[in-house]
């Protein structure tokens, strides 16, 4: 059906403008296409002409034709009425100029969209883009075959009725980020990628960095069948570890584990922890695996003549060791964190801030030694590529710089594609976040986002989503948000389907929790919450309102 027809070029030189009458309905944000004739290589080599759909996504919807505004000065009398007494026509008197910017057409070759560099000449039909089109040229993914993750349905379309799946392999390997303000869904979100990648599909080794244990619910999908392949005995593994369970045997560590978490070290003070460190491996009185924090500080103190140098550095090790997370003896190694099919969730919602990012620090500084090991070595355990999701992701990667955890972030951004580490940042301020560590996650999920400055860090972080997109964010409602990056052909806005997992991550229901605790207090015996009708004095306060 053809849903209006071209009139003019747009005014940028990808734009177009076409016209349609009311009924159309057409949003702003819609896919449509027109046919056109483009040169298209073929197996041969030579370019053929080719007629082609050629996509476009609507920018602008503005009011070409309508009643006059004397028609609706009487908001007691509708304008069809007015009309009516005159005796002029109702039907068709409403037109509208919508712009839309070509996407391109659907080139199997890259599997991707390609730009024809040239707009519609006026008086070519329009017709919206159907859904099987756009499921199957949005993304790469296909929802036939391994790994592909359903995120949920496109915006503008009715609930089910263009499903959207995305590549994990893409965004496994080529990093993401969640960026919403809070309360618009982003661990919701985060946590209907994990149900996809724990798929019998796709059974990913996954650590969770969780600061406020939002991610338990997660453990559901262990008793779940539609987690579970019964052929080959699959189920999803769902570790929960809590402060008191994380620990990291000090001689595990090594030396530039041991200078990321100490508090700016100077050259001297790194010489003469590097003298000590290498004096304990080697002095057979002393059994390193179990080296303590005493003993560090003893061999710097001998190492350094006593000399102030070894008392500064004496300091700083106190101040990063003597914790609970650094132990002599216990030690929670990367092989009882990592394996396909197993997702580990660290729950950290007790351990300080430091503490939290001196472990992100020390745990993926040895993730990603030991896959560059596996990768280039062919040794150690981790022969698998791995996925790291830090929620609260701005702690980690801080804009200031001021977090041990932020250097072997970056490293693992900027080369953990080639070793098989991919991460996932999720936060609710992007403009904490580090400008480089925003600009290597490839792939975004952008929900709802009201703060101005967080908004100019997405503009500047996110590189292929229009203005018009951009401008969505903070009308988006919870659920709702715009899909950009390497996993997708073009943006797009999308409706996050529901978990399968339940979610505990909602706000405090503040008035129920005052009642049970006054109920409590003053032992009154309720079995559940009263309904308001039923409440002492609810009906009272009707009637005063």
């Amino acid at each position: 059906m053809v849903d209006g027809i071209v009139s003019e070029p747009g005014d940028e030189a990808n734009e177009f403008v076409f016209v349609t009458p009311d009924d159309t309905e057409i949003k702003n944000g819609e896919f449509i296409y027109y046919t056109g004739t483009v040169e298209v290589e073929n197996d041969g080599g030579e370019l053929k002409e080719q007629e082609k759909k050629i996509f476009a996504r609507i920018t602008q919807r503005e009011q070409k034709r309508g009643y006059p505004d004397q028609f609706m000065s009487d908001p007691g009398v509708s304008p069809e009425a007015v009309a009516g007494k005159l005796g002029i026509a109702t039907e068709g008197v409403d037109l509208y100029r919508l712009t839309a910017n070509v996407i391109g057409y659907y080139n199997e070759k890259l599997n991707d969209f390609t730009n024809p560099r040239i707009v519609p000449k006026p008086g070519t039909e329009v017709e919206l883009a159907a859904d099987d089109d756009l499921e199957e040229y949005l993304t790469e993914a296909d929802p036939k075959e391994n790994g592909s993750a359903y995120i949920g349905d496109l915006l503008h379309r009715p609930p089910g009725g263009t499903d959207i799946h995305l590549p994990i392999d893409n965004f496994a390997s080529t990093h993401l980020s969640i960026l919403a303000s809070t309360g618009s869904g982003k661990s919701y979100t985060a946590s209907v990628l994990v149900e996809e990648m724990m798929q019998p599909d796709s059974r990913a080794a996954m650590l969770i960095i969780d600061p406020h244990g939002e991610y338990h619910s997660l453990q559901e999908m262990e008793e779940d069948e539609r987690f579970q392949n019964e052929d080959e005995g699959y189920t999803p593994e769902i570790d929960l570890k809590n402060p008191e369970d994380i620990h990291i045997r000090i001689s595990e560590l090594n030396l530039s584990d041991l200078y990321s978490v100490i508090d700016d070290p100077s050259d001297a003070q790194e010489h003469v922890l590097s003298e000590a460190w290498s004096s304990l491996k080697a002095d057979d009185g002393v059994d390193f695996n179990y080296v303590t924090l005493n003993q560090i500080k003893e061999r710097c103190q001998e190492v350094a003549d006593n000399d102030s140098t070894a008392n500064a550095l004496e300091w700083r090790l106190d101040k990063a060791l003597d914790r609970d997370l650094f132990d002599a003896n216990n030690h929670l190694a990367l092989s009882q964190l990592l394996e396909p099919g197993k997702c580990t969730v660290l729950q950290l919602d007790t351990m300080s801030l430091r503490e939290q990012q001196m472990l992100v620090s020390v745990l993926f500084q040895k993730i990603n030694r030991a896959r560059v090991r596996y990768e280039k070595d062919g040794e150690g355990d981790l022969d698998f590529p791995v996925f790291g999701l830090l929620e609260e992701g701005h702690r980690f990667a801080p804009a200031d710089g001021e977090a041990q955890s932020l250097g072997p972030l970056s490293t693992i951004l900027s080369e953990g594609r080639k070793f098989g580490i991919g991460i996932g940042i999720i936060s609710q301020r992007p403009s904490k976040i580090d400008d480089d560590v925003l600009s290597q996650c490839k792939t975004q999920i952008i929900m709802q986002i009201q703060n101005p400055l967080d908004q100019d860090a997405v503009k500047k972080g996110v590189e292929d989503v229009g203005e018009d997109l951009l401008s969505e964010l903070p009308g988006l409602t919870p659920g709702q948000a715009i899909i950009a990056g390497d996993s997708v052909n073009t943006p797009f806005p999308a409706r996050i389907r529901e978990r399968y997992t339940t979610h505990k991550a909602e706000s405090v229901p503040a008035t129920d929790e005052w009642q049970k605790t006054w109920r409590k207090n003053n032992d009154i015996e309720v079995d559940g919450r009263a309904d308001a009708d039923q409440e002492e004095g609810a009906e009272d306060r009707d009637q005063r309102l």
